[in-house]
């Protein structure tokens, strides 16, 4: 089948994973009979030639944009009329889009005849085949990752113990303080990361889900660093979180420590082709259910867990911080060679607080090679 994707390559992964340079504007690309195609103009067309010199390049002046402008069209109007013109030239009749395909160009297509089919699991199966780029380039924002959870580990370690809080330099360390710290590392290293990060305290009564964090950091309790840069050249992302404690850490924290230090590893050892994201999940859920958490598995029909290991193991990551292969109870695609996973179990005790680790592997022919396997667990930072 045929494929048309539109949009710009700095927000559809789709589009980035075939046209590999940053392009704010929107365009469309086409690919039909093993002939592959974008629709761009005079600014672009030189930037796609060196970044993708296999890619024919379709000028929308030459599909009667000057007539279009001079009957007074509005511009929207054109962009659709050209792209429609430009799929006829192709004779492209049926093809695949992604699920985000702009609902007025699809409009127009249809209305000219052309069958179109929102296909999410042909674009995520894609985008698992990582170009050569792409793998380089979630190389280096691991590189980032680790440099920076390396500084946050250090302000930690350096910072006084003041009563329930961490100082820096008479002033309370905040997570506000820690997360510029990272942010900073990442942008220097060419991988920015966005202002969302956790650097988030994680005791008794925790703030659960994607909470930041926020206010000043305490001593003698987890405190969870999750960070995710973006690798600049080729907007392909990393993934890692590690859990510290800095000052006196209870036996209880401890053991809660191992255990999701059990299930992790078990979960990474089992990483491999052919395996499921939903049997990785299983293995994690099986150390958890042992030492009596509550888990997605053991939860009643409708019930939302706010504690225990309430939420999935990990997922892909690529393009997008988020995308197939999901590791979690919906994960029932096999594992590939080349895939890139965050494998992340964590489990929360209301009354102590939260532990969580991360690791971003990559899998091979017969295993896995973990990226960020380097950094240390340790809750000591």
């Amino acid at each position: 089948m045929s494929v048309l994707i539109y949009g710009d390559t700095e927000t559809s992964p789709a589009l980035r994973h075939e046209v590999p340079l940053a392009i704010g504007d929107a365009f469309l690309y086409l690919e039909t009979d093993g002939r592959r195609a974008v629709l761009t103009n005079a600014l672009e067309e030189a930037r796609i030639a060196r970044a993708a010199p296999d890619l024919e390049r379709l000028l929308g002046d030459a599909f009667g944009r000057d007539e279009l402008i001079a009957a007074g069209h509005p511009w929207w109007s054109i962009d659709e009329e050209v792209c429609v013109r430009a799929v006829a030239s192709l004779g492209i009749r049926q093809a695949a889009v992604p699920p985000d395909f702009p609902m007025a160009l699809a409009d127009r297509l249809r209305g000219e005849g052309v069958e179109l089919t929102a296909a999410g699991a042909l674009f995520a199966e894609r985008r698992r085949h990582k170009t050569d780029a792409e793998m380089a380039g979630i190389r280096r924002a691991t590189r980032a990752a680790l440099e920076a959870m390396g500084e946050a580990a250090t302000m930690l370690r350096e910072a006084a113990i003041g009563g329930d809080e961490l100082w820096q330099n008479d002033e309370r360390l905040t997570a506000e303080t820690v997360r510029a710290r990272i942010r900073e590392v990442c942008g220097r290293l060419g991988a920015p990361a966005p202002g969302d990060i956790m650097v988030k305290p994680m005791g008794p009564d925790p703030r659960i889900g994607h909470d930041p964090g926020s206010g000043p950091l305490p001593a003698n309790a987890p405190i969870i660093i999750d960070l995710w840069p973006r690798d600049e050249e080729s907007s392909c992302w990393s993934d890692m979180t590690r859990t510290f404690v800095r000052g006196e850490i209870s036996d209880a924290i401890a053991d809660l420590h191992g255990l999701v230090l059990t299930a992790h590893e078990q979960s990474c050892g089992a990483a491999r082709p052919g395996v499921k994201g939903v049997e990785l999940y299983g293995i994690a859920c099986d150390v958890f259910e042992g030492a009596g958490h509550p888990t997605g598995r053991t939860k009643q029909p409708g019930e939302t867990l706010r504690e225990g290991f309430y939420h999935g193991l990990g997922h892909g990551v690529g393009l997008a911080v988020h995308e197939p292969p999901l590791l979690g109870r919906t994960g029932t695609a096999p594992l590939i060679a080349g895939d890139v996973i965050a494998v992340e179990p964590g489990t929360i005790v209301r009354s102590l607080g939260g532990i969580a680790v991360e690791d971003l592997l990559v899998v091979t022919d017969d295993g896995a090679e973990r990226l960020t396997g380097g950094f240390p667990y340790a809750l000591t930072p």
